[in-house]
């Protein structure tokens, strides 16, 4: 597959405008045609433009990229954080796994805890979870809100269109930054979310993943589907796609997390800094001297 089909492919998950988004109309076990060994060989050339890009976006010292994971439980963020990322410098990666607010991230408003994670300028930020979890789990479970002490007047029925603006608004703040926003939905039907689970419970090894809040989160599927949906149709722009990655095989799911942040990448025309006349100067009199 050229690099050429790998962006037909991936443009079956982009999404740049909400307008008339829907969820039915993305299959979780879609494989984009490709069988898991032809998938696998391309997700290692993947790989590679991948620490290639990083590379030159570490030298170059510009631009900074922000991929944001979400989905169901069980939907394999983490082994997609895992698999895509290993040819990664570390000293240019940076991994946040957010999990419930305390105390005093409630005392903040709720982008406060997820802008103190943003990357610098030449790394990847990688947030497992992010500030949509606020117009997911909160949406879904609007008692929580009482939790973050909001003065009660701001407490309307239009609050969760409110963050999704809000949300929106700072999407393009950091993309007139600098920052490249790339948002990962990992797409799993609750079919195979059902047998996950399962594997989770029969094998010891990974029962360590398994919460018994995860089952009774699964009671609320069909809310959790419709928050995702309103968010992707809110948020969803050109200088902040979203992927909605079929999620069902999880070498598939791989393969479009790595061709994304490649094309991204690719897409900044990232080169290695040119010395200045002093600084050549300066190499060829260190060579003289190493000589």
């Amino acid at each position: 597959m050229s690099i050429g089909d790998m962006r037909r492919l991936l443009a079956r998950y982009r999404i740049e405008g909400g307008a008339g988004f829907s969820l039915a109309g993305h299959a979780p076990a879609d494989t984009g045609g490709l069988g898991k060994s032809e998938a696998e060989a391309l997700l290692r050339k993947g790989i590679e433009r991948l620490a290639r890009g990083q590379d030159m976006l570490w030298a170059q010292d510009r631009w900074a990229v922000l991929c944001l994971f979400q989905g169901m439980d069980a939907a394999g963020k983490d082994s997609a954080i895992k698999h895509v990322f290993t040819g990664v410098n570390p000293q240019g990666c940076h991994v946040t796994s957010f999990k419930a607010p305390g105390p005093v991230e409630l005392d903040h408003d709720f982008l406060w805890r997820h802008a103190a994670a943003l990357p610098a300028r030449g790394q990847i930020g990688i947030h497992n979870r992010s500030w949509y979890e606020e117009v997911l789990v909160v949406r879904v479970h609007p008692e929580l809100l009482e939790r973050q002490r909001l003065p009660p007047r701001l407490v309307t029925e239009r609050i969760w269109e409110e963050r999704l603006a809000d949300i929106a608004a700072f999407e393009r703040y950091l993309a007139r930054q600098g920052v490249v926003v790339l948002k990962f939905f990992l797409h799993l039907s609750k079919e195979e979310q059902r047998r996950r689970f399962l594997r989770r419970i029969e094998k010891p090894e990974k029962n360590w993943k398994f919460e018994a809040r995860d089952v009774a989160e699964r009671r609320h599927w069909d809310a959790y589907q419709a928050a995702y949906e309103a968010a992707i149709r809110a948020t969803a722009a050109p200088h902040a796609p979203w992927f909605v990655v079929p999620a069902d095989h999880k070498w598939f799911t791989r393969l479009v997390v790595a061709g994304a942040l490649a094309e991204a990448l690719e897409g900044l025309d990232l080169r290695y800094p040119t010395p200045s006349a002093e600084e050549r100067a300066a190499l060829r009199r260190a060579r003289e001297e190493l000589e």
